[in-house]
C-alpha cells in the first residue's frame, strides 16, 4: 500500500536529535528523506550513546530508520552545486546549524528559492531567525534554562532539574514535522513554497501556555511542585506499602467516586476538599491525609481499587519495565530491525497509527555515505565516472 508521505523528497541536512527526529517522522510515513553529512565522521550522533557492533551507537540507529545516507561536503564548490542540483528536484529542506551558517554557504533559503521557487526550507535552532539570542549556541539544556522549563521542574523542597527527555529538541522536531506539513498544504494553493522557522524557545514557552497564563492571571511565579500539579488535585504520586502510586483525580464528579473507594466517604462533602478550588486551597492538609490511607495498604490492593473504581491510576514503572509492558506489547510499539553492522537492534515504533495508510520501520539508519552514488545517479542521472570525478574533486569526501 502506498504510504501518504511516498513522493515527498527531504533533503535532511540536520544534526544531532531535534532535526533528526522531526526527518524521522516525515520518514516513517514513507518520504525519501535523504540524510546529508559532511565527510569525516558525519553526523555529531554518530558518536553520542552507546557503541553497538560494527561501531554504529544507540542514539544514531534509532533516529535514523527509514532514511538514505550521502556524503557531501556543501565547503567544496562541486559538492555545494550538486546540493543546488539536488535542490530542484526536492520538496524539502531541513536544516538546524548555527543561525548564519548556510547563508554564509551561499545555501540560505533566499538562495536556493532560485533554483526551486516550491521548495519548503525547515530551520530549527534554539532561539528563533531573528532577535537578540539569534546567534547563541544552544542545546537542549540552555534551551530548558532559558525557557523556565527547569524552574518548574523537579522537587518542591529542592532546585530546578532538567526534564527526563530532551523536551526542547524533541518538542522542536514535532513542530518542524507540523509546519513542514502545513507550509505544503499551502503549497498546493499557491503553488510556492517558503521558509519555517522554528525556535526550541517557543516550542518550550507553548508547552508553558496554562503555566503563563496563571502568571499572568495572578502575579504568581510558579516554581516545580515534585509530581503534584497546581491546576488540579490530588493529582500527584502517593507511597504505599509496596510502590509508589500515580493518581489522577480530574474531575469533580471524579472526587465523588474516589473518597467512597479509598474508604473516605466523609471527604466528600467535606468544605475543605468539597470542589478543585477549595481542594488547591487546603492542598496541604488533603495530601497529608490521602499519603495517610494509601500507606495503610500495598500498591497492588490499591491498583484493583481505583481502576474498578473508573479512577486513573498507574505504577511508577521504570524503562525495563515499560518496554516489557503488557500494553507495549500487545500494541507492538517496540520493533526489530536489522542493521547490517549492528545486528539486530530494537527501537521504538511510529506513535502515531492510520487505519489506511499506517506508517512503519522499513529500514535500517544508513552507514555514514551508504547511498551517495545511489541518490546522485537517482536524481541527478550521474553515471559512474561523474560520481567518481566529484569524490577525486573532495564533493563527496
Amino acid at each position: 500500500m502506498k504510504l501518504p508521505l511516498e513522493g515527498l523528497t527531504v533533503l535532511d541536512l540536520s544534526h544531532a536529535l531535534a532535526g533528526p527526529y522531526c526527518s524521522a517522522m516525515l520518514a516513517d510515513y514513507g518520504a525519501n528523506v535523504i540524510k546529508i553529512e559532511p565527510p569525516g565522521h558525519g553526523d555529531i550522533a554518530r558518536a553520542w550513546g552507546t557503541p553497538l557492533p560494527g561501531g554504529e551507537t544507540d542514539y544514531f540507529v534509532s533516529l535514523h530508520r527509514n532514511k538514505k545516507g550521502v556524503v557531501l561536503d556543501l565547503k567544496n564548490p562541486s559538492g555545494k552545486e550538486i546540493f543546488l542540483r539536488m535542490v530542484e528536484s526536492a520538496d524539502v529542506i531541513l536544516e538546524n546549524f548555527r543561525v548564519g551558517t548556510l547563508e554564509r554557504l551561499g545555501l540560505d533559503y533566499e538562495t536556493v528559492r532560485q533554483r526551486n521557487p516550491g521548495i519548503v526550507y525547515c530551520s530549527i535552532s534554539g532561539f528563533g531567525q531573528d532577535g537578540p539570542y539569534r546567534n547563541r549556541p544552544a542545546l537542549d539544556l540552555i534551551v530548558q534554562a532559558e525557557s523556565g522549563m527547569i524552574s518548574v521542574t523537579g522537587d518542591a523542597q529542592g532546585h530546578g532539574s532538567r526534564a527526563g527527555v530532551s523536551i526542547a529538541d524533541l518538542t522542536a522536531g514535532m513542530n518542524a514535522a507540523f509546519g513542514i506539513m502545513v507550509a505544503l498544504r499551502a503549497r498546493e494553493t499557491t503553488g510556492v513554497g517558503q521558509s519555517v522557522d522554528v525556535s526550541m524557545m517557543e516550542g518550550q514557552l507553548s508547552l508553558h501556555s496554562v503555566a503563563i497564563g496563571n502568571y499572568f492571571a495572578t502575579g504568581e511565579i510558579p516554581g516545580p511542585l515534585g509530581t503534584a500539579y497546581k491546576a488540579l488535585l490530588p493529582y500527584q504520586t502517593f507511597r504505599t506499602k509496596t510502590l509508589d502510586l500515580a493518581l489522577a483525580v480530574g474531575s469533580d464528579k471524579l472526587w465523588k467516586e474516589f473518597c467512597p473507594a479509598i474508604g473516605c466517604p466523609e471527604l466528600t462533602n467535606d468544605p475543605r476538599f468539597n470542589n478543585n478550588s477549595n481542594r488547591n486551597a487546603n492542598r496541604s492538609a488533603l495530601i497529608d491525609k490521602l499519603q495517610e490511607v494509601f500507606l495503610t495498604r500495598n500498591y497492588e490492593d490499591w491498583e484493583a481499587v481505583l481502576v474498578n473504581a473508573g479512577i486513573p491510576v498507574g505504577a511508577i514503572n521504570n524503562i525495563a519495565q515499560v518496554v516489557e509492558h503488557p500494553q507495549v506489547k500487545a500494541r507492538g510499539s517496540i520493533v526489530e530491525m536489522d542493521h547490517p553492522h549492528a545486528g539486530k537492534v530494537k527501537v521504538v515504533g511510529v506513535p502515531v497509527r492510520l487505519s489506511a495508510t499506517p506508517g512503519a520501520v522499513r529500514t535500517p539508519s544508513p552507514t555514514l555515505g551508504e547511498h551517495t552514488d545511489d541518490v546522485l545517479r537517482e536524481m541527478l542521472g550521474l553515471d559512474h565516472h561523474e560520481i567518481e570525478a566529484l569524490r577525486v574533486a573532495g564533493a563527496l569526501g
